[in-house]
This record gives C-alpha cells, sequence and structure tokens, in this order.
C-alpha cells in the first residue's frame, strides 16, 4: 500500500478548474469538496460540475461529500466517473447499504468521520468500506490547524485494519503540511488530502512529491 497525495481544490481558483486541477499533474488523485451549505457550513460546487470537470481530466477523483442525505446523492457522482467518493456516517441513514450501491457502479465507497466522531461503531463493518477519512479539521472551510488530538484515532483505524489483514486505506484530511504529515503517516495514515499547502506553493507539483517523500519516510503500515 503506497503513498497518495491527493489535493484539494478548495483552495484553488474555483473559476478555473480544469486549469487547476492542470497544475497537480504529480497527484495520485483531485480532491473534490461537494458542501452543500446545510451539513457543513459552506458551498462550494455539485454534480453538474464535477462531471464537466472529469470529462476534462484524466486525473482520478476522489469526491468527498459534505452533504446531507448521502444515500440519495452519492451513487450519482459514482456513475459520473468519480474512482473514489467518501461520505459522512453522521449524515447517512444506512452506510452499509450506500458503500454498496457506489461500489456496484464502480467506485471506491469510503466513509468520512468528523473529529469528534469515534471509530468504534464502524470497526466490524469496515470490510464494506474501501477507505477510512479521518476528518483531521472540522469539515467545512480550508486552511485550519491540524488537530493532533485525531492522531489516537487514526492509530485505531490503522491497526484495526491490519488485523483484518484488509486493504483499506486511511486518509486524513486538514492542515496537511510538511509539519504534520509524518506524524500522520507514522499513525497509519497513508492518503493524504493537502489544499492550501500544495495550491500556495509556487511549484504544487514540487510540494505534491515532498509530502510524498516525507509521509514515505514516517509511515507505519
Amino acid at each position: 500500500m503506497g503513498i497518495l497525495i491527493s489535493p484539494s481544490v478548495l483552495n484553488s481558483d474555483l473559476s478555473d478548474l480544469a486549469g487547476e486541477v492542470g497544475r497537480i499533474s504529480a497527484a495520485d488523485f483531485v480532491h473534490l469538496d461537494v458542501m452543500d451549505n446545510h451539513f457543513v457550513p459552506n458551498l462550494t460546487f455539485g454534480l453538474p460540475v464535477v462531471e464537466r470537470l472529469l470529462a476534462r481530466t484524466e486525473l482520478p477523483a476522489d469526491v468527498h461529500l459534505m452533504i446531507e442525505d448521502p444515500d440519495t446523492w452519492a451513487p450519482a457522482f459514482a456513475e459520473a466517473g468519480a474512482r473514489s467518493v467518501t461520505f459522512h456516517v453522521e449524515a447517512s441513514s444506512a452506510p452499509v447499504r450506500l458503500a454498496r450501491e457506489l461500489r456496484k457502479r464502480g467506485a471506491r465507497a469510503a466513509i468520512a468521520l468528523k473529529p469528534g466522531t469515534g471509530i468504534e461503531p464502524y470497526l466490524d463493518l469496515l470490510p464494506e468500506f474501501d477507505m477510512v477519512l479521518v476528518m483531521t479539521v472540522e469539515p467545512g472551510f480550508g486552511g485550519q490547524s491540524f488537530i493532533d488530538g485525531t492522531l489516537p484515532k487514526i492509530r485505531r483505524t490503522r491497526d484495526a485494519i491490519t488485523a483484518l489483514g484488509a486493504d483499506i486505506w486511511v486518509q486524513v484530511d486538514g492542515g496537511v503540511s510538511r509539519t504534520t504529515i509524518a506524524g500522520a503517516a507514522q499513525a497509519g495514515a497513508n492518503m493524504f488530502v493537502a489544499g492550501s499547502a500544495v495550491y500556495s506553493a509556487d511549484d504544487p507539483n514540487a510540494e505534491i512529491t515532498a509530502l510524498r517523500e516525507l509521509a514515505d519516510a514516517a509511515y507505519r503500515g
């Protein structure tokens, strides 16, 4: 299981999404934050924008749904061609059923947990998911500081996956930078969402490479 970098376009020029995705060719995925101003206090873009963007890039899309009622809306993002679709357990009424629907449509199925949401209720269900996203900030806005208190949850998640012998990714999102990525990798994360760190750099691709090298050196599988 290798280290994966998935830059978030949240801190990019949203008026030129295709052009901004073109600046991160060294990335493994592009992270698309879909927010509805209900589940989180922010509004970004929805399915039509994602569909058009996916038609203009070969970089696989890692869609993070911060929306109410993902049970209804998430499958359409898989049908649109998203390689991975993440939904929040706090918003889903039937996470296992939704994960199976996403897989049926050809997407990796992932659950996301807010900083205050524990992983324990979902440990027995881990084989139903392809990835667990441990939010390392409160969802809704880019540019926040990494919450160190989420590191034990990352460790518990990775330990449970290792015990299962499963190929399930652990993703972190929020405050990921050269300062914080090694600690998250050491805790067991292998996929990293970095928005501000990448898009504020003079050379986004060089920053992606630097982040990947730091995580790879620290990773605890």
